[in-house]
């Protein structure tokens, strides 16, 4: 009987994080309406995550400028539940250019209960362009995007009234996914920030398994103020806006 609840509680919060990964790294964005040059406003996240109604741990999504058209996005989480944790950070390196974000540098690192994994993905853009995963596969680099960033591009897409969006981009574990996004809803939410009107969208996946939802609010300029994800009908965990600074 303990194996069998240590074995749910483990479900449960790697499907906790696994939601987070898939798309806690939005960030606060807007369009300059005096130029085409994407626009990037430095800011800082934080979320609670819930399972089971419970409060189980944080997340932390931050944006920063590192020089000319160069930036820094960093996620953090760690969450627990009862002898079980789990830690993860992604940290992308990345340019804008032309009015699109171009992948430099994606690292990835997990430790806690399980097996520890990192991971480190370089996107060159020298000839043809490749996408070299460390200890792993090497792609052609066909304009795909880090596990985080293409993120950033949904924002903008959101923000100019864009209903129904497709990705490619390098997962986690080094793979080549791709990904459809389509909004379903307006809602108002209650969440520990407080009361926000957000945009409701949905990912699309090849497997019908797992169903992703977020909530996006122009407010804050189509930042991540929510999301959750279920797993064959069982909610795996809720991840909710606590509180969002400009930097």
């Amino acid at each position: 009987m303990i194996k069998n609840f240590q074995n749910l509680v483990m479900r449960a919060s790697k499907g906790l994080v696994s939601c987070t990964l898939l798309t806690l790294s939005l960030s606060a964005m807007a369009q300059d309406s005096q130029s085409d040059t994407l626009s990037l406003t430095p800011y800082k996240a934080t979320y609670t995550a819930y399972k089971w109604d419970d409060d189980v741990g944080e997340a932390s999504i931050e944006l920063s400028k590192l020089g000319n058209n160069q930036y820094s996005l960093l996620y953090t989480s760690k969450v627990s539940k009862f002898f079980l944790s789990d830690k993860r950070s992604e940290h992308s390196i990345f340019t804008v250019n032309d009015n699109t974000v171009v992948p430099s540098q994606y690292f990835y690192d997990r430790s806690g209960t399980g097996p520890d994994k990192a991971l480190k993905v370089t996107f060159s853009h020298q000839g043809n362009g490749k996408i070299n995963v460390e200890n792993g596969n090497t792609f052609d680099w066909n304009g795909e995007f880090d596990n985080q960033i293409y993120r950033l591009d949904l924002a903008k897409q959101l923000a100019e009234g864009k209903t129904s969006l497709s990705y490619d981009f390098v997962n986690y574990r080094g793979e080549l996914r791709h990904y459809g996004v389509e909004v379903v809803d307006n809602e108002t939410l209650s969440l520990p920030y407080g009361k926000i009107e957000a945009v409701k969208v949905k990912l699309i996946r090849d497997s019908k398994k797992r169903e992703t939802f977020a909530w996006f609010a122009p407010s804050l300029n189509y930042a991540l103020v929510r999301l959750q994800q279920f797993k064959e009908g069982d909610e795996q965990g809720d991840i909710k806006l606590k509180s969002f600074t400009e930097l």
